[in-house]
């Protein structure tokens, strides 16, 4: 064990001010990563667990959000390819969700409310029927006019299973709930693509939106992608789920409005980081001038004295990387007893783990001058 470690263990409370400086200077950003990231997850939860092998879009979309439908003609096409065994569209839309003005009779209050109204085909193994849906969920949507809503919506909508309600005016009953499509943007409601149909919300018969491809082979998904995008002729882009999803992550990411939070709160890590890990190590470093000196009067460089507080600077960012796996794991699980999705994407964790490092060893950096003091006289003192 080296002499940076041994220290920073030995004399934990010493450190643990920069710790949790770090520590929260990381939450304080990959919190807003998480939530950011994870109401796009929550708006294409249906999609990233579709039973297809590939997602066809149109040409010019860079992502799943804010993406158009494609003309009808283009279905055939898909299916020309021998190794499409089916496809299916994706229809959704959105309306004005009321509860029945009967239900203040039992303790609920009038409640109106826009919500993401999603299509999904009711037939077994369906393409657009979510994997985790179970036998009695599927037959539930099967009905004319029912709907499953998210348990974290159930309050905000001022419904239960069983009731009533409307949806622009045409009355749907509250056939099943599920447990795992939280968010917190819109109260996503599911129904079958016959209830979509009446309730007037289904697409145009010339249009139709993003599609499901299910393939004779899965593990040859990468193939027959670029085959269809080769056969396309600027007509649509096939992707395959997982760059899908990635794109969608980095899409949610690139929005302006949160560009500027985050930037924002990295600045603001920054400062706060920097200022309360330089201090602490300081004063750290201060507190054992001595035991420098003694370091000193046995030969040791400054130099090699330089190292050791770098090093020491990096095992405390170390430690803030851990106390802030803490935190963002209890902050996480809080939101999602919330009804809050959160999602964390591998890339924006490791560059603010790097971004914490970085506040430590630039702190250690400050506080290099502190050595100065550390002179073999001051043992004589």
């Amino acid at each position: 064990m080296s002499l940076a470690l041994a220290t920073v263990i030995y004399e934990w409370r010493r450190y643990l001010a920069a710790v949790v400086a770090l520590a929260f200077s990381g939450l304080l950003v990959l919190a807003q990563v998480g939530m950011f990231v994870g109401i796009g997850k929550a708006f294409t939860a249906t999609i990233d667990r579709s039973r297809g092998d590939l997602m066809i879009l149109p040409a010019k979309s860079e992502s799943l959000l804010n993406t158009g439908g494609l003309p009808r003609r283009v279905m055939p096409l898909i299916y020309s390819h021998p190794d499409v065994v089916a496809v299916a569209d994706i229809d959704d839309d959105g309306g004005m969700f009321s509860n029945l003005a009967g239900d203040e009779a039992h303790g609920r209050k009038k409640v109106r409310d826009y919500v993401q109204i999603t299509a999904v085909e009711t037939a077994r193994d369906a393409l657009t029927l979510p994997t985790d849906f179970d036998e009695s969920l599927r037959e539930a949507l099967s009905e004319p006019y029912a709907v499953a809503v998210d348990q974290t919506a159930l309050a905000r909508l001022g419904v239960k299973l069983g009731d009533r309600a409307a949806i622009d005016g045409h009355a749907v009953k509250i056939a099943a709930i599920t447990t795992t499509y939280p968010n917190m943007m819109q109260p996503q409601v599911m129904v079958s693509r016959q209830t979509l149909r009446l309730l007037g919300k289904s697409r145009p018969s010339n249009r139709v939106g993003p599609m499901f491809v299910r393939l004779r082979d899965p593990s040859r998904a990468i193939l027959v992608r670029d085959q269809l995008n080769a056969m396309a002729a600027g007509r649509f882009r096939a992707w395959t789920k997982a760059e899908l999803s990635k794109a969608n992550d980095q899409s949610m990411m690139k929005e302006q409005f949160i560009g500027v939070m985050l930037g924002f709160s990295m600045f603001l890590g920054l400062l706060i980081g920097i200022g309360i890990t330089s201090q602490t190590l300081r004063g750290a470093i201060l507190a054992n001038v001595k035991e420098f000196a003694s370091l000193r009067a046995l030969g040791v460089s400054i130099g090699s004295l330089n190292l050791i507080v770098l090093e020491l600077s990096f095992w405390v960012g170390i430690a803030g990387l851990l106390a802030t796996a803490v935190l963002v794991t209890g902050v996480a699980i809080l939101a999602r007893g919330g009804g809050i999705p959160m999602s964390f994407p591998i890339s924006n964790v490791v560059s603010t783990a790097l971004f914490l490092l970085l506040i430590s060893m630039l702190s250690g950096l400050m506080s290099l001058g502190v050595l100065k003091k550390s002179q073999p006289a001051d043992l004589l003192r």
